[in-house]
C-alpha cells in the first residue's frame, strides 16, 4: 500500500532537514532531541484525576515510575503497566506522557509508566531487570494507588513493547501473577534485523535501519544475548499461555514482520491474539497522533481492548 498522505507529508518535511542520525550524535543528545519534538505532533494533552511520580525500590535501585489515574472512583481500578520506546537508549516519561494521558482517560484503566533504565550506560539486561521489578511492584503496592492487583495488563511502545512481551513470559514462568492482557505497539521483537521490512523500509521512513543497528550495538552485551528471549522474545521456546494480546503494527515500518510473525506464533499457540495493521503508516505513528488521523484511531482502539480485557 502506498504512504498514507499525511505520514508523506511528514516525511518529506523531515527528509528535507538536514540531521544528524541519533547514532552520529550520541545517546545524551539524542535523548535531549527527543524529548524536545515540537508538542503539536504528539497526542493531545489530556487532563487525568490525579497523576504520581514516585520511585520504585528494588534492591540497591531507585527506578521512576509515574501513574496516571484517569478518575476518582470508590472501587479499585484496572491497572496497565506501561514501557516507553526509544530502542532502550532514549525515551522518557516525559516523552510518552500524553500517550500515557490518552490510553487512561480513553481506557478507564490507571496507567503506571516505568522509566526502566538505558542503554549504552546499561546494558542488556538492566531495563528488562527494571521492568520485570516494576511489575512486581506494581502487583504488590496496586491497593496503595486505588489499583486492582487482579486486574493487571502489560504495555509496551517500539522497544518498551519489546520488555512488555519479555515481561509477559517471564511472568508466565516465574510468578503467580496472571496478566490480563498484553498490548505491544510496533514492538521490537527479533533478534537480527534483517527480515524483508528492514531492508524495504530501511531509510526515509523516520526509523532507520541503521539507527535500529546502533540502538542493538549500544544495549548488546555480546553477541550471546540474541540468543537470550529477554532479548529477543521471537527467539523464546514457548508462547503458550500468555494473556490475550493485540498487537499493532505500521505497514512502512522496520519493524512490521518481527510483529506479525510474533502474532503469528501467539495464535498458533493458541493465544487469543489480535493482529491490526495500520496502512500506509510509519514508525512511531501512535507518537505522531498530532498530525497523524490513523495514529488517533490506533490509541482509541489499544485503549478500547484495555477497557474490554479489564471487564472481563
Amino acid at each position: 500500500m502506498p504512504l498514507d498522505p499525511q505520514a508523506r507529508k511528514f516525511l518529506d518535511m523531515m527528509n528535507g532537514t538536514k540531521t544528524r542520525g541519533f547514532q552520529e550524535i550520541g545517546a545524551i543528545k539524542a535523548r535531549k532531541y527527543y524529548d524536545s519534538r515540537p508538542a503539536n505532533l504528539a497526542p493531545d494533552w489530556v487532563d487525568v484525576f490525579q497523576l504520581v511520580n514516585q520511585t520504585i525500590e528494588h534492591q540497591t535501585l531507585l527506578i521512576p515510575i509515574r501513574i496516571y489515574t484517569p478518575i476518582e472512583s470508590l472501587s479499585p481500578l484496572p491497572v496497565c503497566i506501561f514501557y516507553h520506546g526509544g530502542g532502550m537508549v532514549i525515551g522518557s516519561l516525559d516523552s510518552y506522557d500524553t500517550l500515557c494521558r490518552q490510553l487512561s482517560v480513553q481506557s478507564g484503566c490507571i496507567i503506571v509508566s516505568v522509566d526502566y533504565r538505558l542503554a549504552p550506560e546499561n546494558k542488556f539486561p538492566a531495563a528488562v531487570d527494571d521492568a520485570y521489578a516494576a511489575l512486581g511492584w506494581v502487583s504488590e503496592h496496586a491497593h496503595g494507588f486505588n489499583g486492582d492487583s487482579n486486574n493487571l495488563m502489560i504495555a509496551g511502545d517500539s522497544a518498551g513493547g519489546n520488555l512488555a512481551a519479555v515481561v509477559a513470559l517471564m511472568a508466565r514462568d516465574q510468578t503467580t501473577i496472571k496478566l490480563r492482557f498484553q498490548l505491544l505497539i510496533y514492538p521490537v521483537l527479533a533478534a537480527h534485523a534483517d527480515s524483508t521490512s528492514h531492508h524495504k523500509f530501511a531509510k526515509g521512513y523516520f526509523l532507520e535501519r541503521l539507527t535500529i543497528l546502533w540502538f542493538q550495538e549500544c544495549y548488546m552485551q555480546t553477541e550471546a544475548d540474541r540468543r537470550d528471549f529477554r532479548y529477543a522474545p521471537l527467539s523464546a521456546d514457548n508462547f503458550s499461555g500468555l494473556p490475550p494480546t493485540l498487537v499493532i503494527v505500521a505497514d512502512h515500518d522496520p519493524l512490521r514482520d518481527e510483529g506479525v510473525e510474533y502474532a503469528k506464533r501467539l495464535q498458533a499457540s493458541g493465544v487469543d491474539t489480535e493482529l491490526q495493521e495500520y496502512e500506509g503508516m510509519i514508525h512511531p505513528f501512535l507518537s505522531l497522533a498530532g498530525i497523524l488521523d490513523q495514529g488517533r484511531h490506533a490509541i482509541a482502539l489499544a485503549a478500547k481492548a484495555l477497557s474490554n480485557a479489564s471487564s472481563q
